[in-house]
């Protein structure tokens, strides 16, 4: 279960989609996550996913990768869609009923679109970081905050800090996955017992994992400081962003597509 869980890798390529700026990649992603909370149509969310996979398919990222990275949060999917399922009310007869519990088909509907649009949310955003190097969105991060740093906000600090810690999601699940076989291997029963006997099995998991976390983070501190690192103002990078032609054409099409996902909103009866 651990080896599914893809948010932080970054898969090099040199598709379309992995060339694009990584600036309007950050941009893009947040305002496509807007997107998928507004869109309250089935059209909105069909046409969202349908974009979405277009992305995947131009950045020739394969399907089976997506159903991966949607495995681990399953239960939270499964959760939310409950959620919505009992509690929220609708006109007329309910479609089932069991004691204080009544689903109707507005709670249906509403389930279904906001299980696809959690999917959705984790599919768009894992693309950022799928066709992104960590150090490639450090820059794209630092440079659209940039404006901040006139009240002396510490970007470049912030942007290393948030790509750092993406950088080491997949280090510490291949480390906890280390330690969960360890563990195994000395007797510890970590997939049986009861709810409590689970919570007490992670103890012994946890705790060399935070040791080994602070030990990785005070390694690669100590591997910056002797290397004379600074960031901010005077660093040389080896890639320079640059906006090219190729990036103002896919950003007049992307534009485009969420515009027309953004009109199903005002055009078509939604649900929200």
């Amino acid at each position: 279960m651990l080896r599914d869980i893809t948010i932080g890798q970054h898969f090099p390529g040199n598709s379309l989609v992995h060339r694009f700026d990584p600036r309007l990649k950050l941009v893009l992603t947040i305002l496509y996550i807007v997107l998928l909370f507004a869109a309250s149509n089935p059209l909105g969310l069909a046409l969202s996913l349908i974009f979405l996979a277009v992305m995947y398919a131009v950045a020739k990222i394969p399907f089976k990768l997506i159903l991966k990275s949607l495995k681990p949060i399953f239960p939270i999917i499964v959760f939310t869609a409950v959620l919505n399922l009992f509690f929220v009310s609708g006109e007329g007869d309910p479609v089932f009923k069991l004691g204080f519990l009544t689903v109707y088909a507005e709670g249906i509907r509403y389930a279904v679109l906001m299980a696809v649009r959690v999917m959705a949310l984790i599919a768009g955003t894992s693309l950022l970081t799928y066709t992104t190097s960590p150090i490639v969105l450090t820059d794209a991060i630092e440079n659209l905050l940039r404006p901040l740093a006139k009240i002396h906000f510490p970007v470049h600090e912030l942007a290393m800090m948030m790509t750092i810690a993406l950088r080491f999601i997949p280090t510490l699940i291949e480390e906890t996955e280390k330690i969960m076989n360890a563990q195994k291997a000395r007797g510890a029963m970590l997939d049986s017992g009861t709810f409590t006997q689970r919570i007490k099995a992670l103890v012994p998991i946890l705790i060399p994992l935070f040791i080994s976390a602070f030990r990785r983070a005070d390694e690669l501190a100590m591997a910056m400081e002797c290397r004379c690192y600074h960031g901010g103002e005077g660093r040389t990078r080896l890639k320079q962003l640059k906006f090219t032609s190729e990036d103002f054409r896919c950003l007049v099409v992307i534009t485009v597509a969420l515009v027309v996902i953004a009109c199903t909103r005002l055009f078509v009866p939604g649900l929200a």
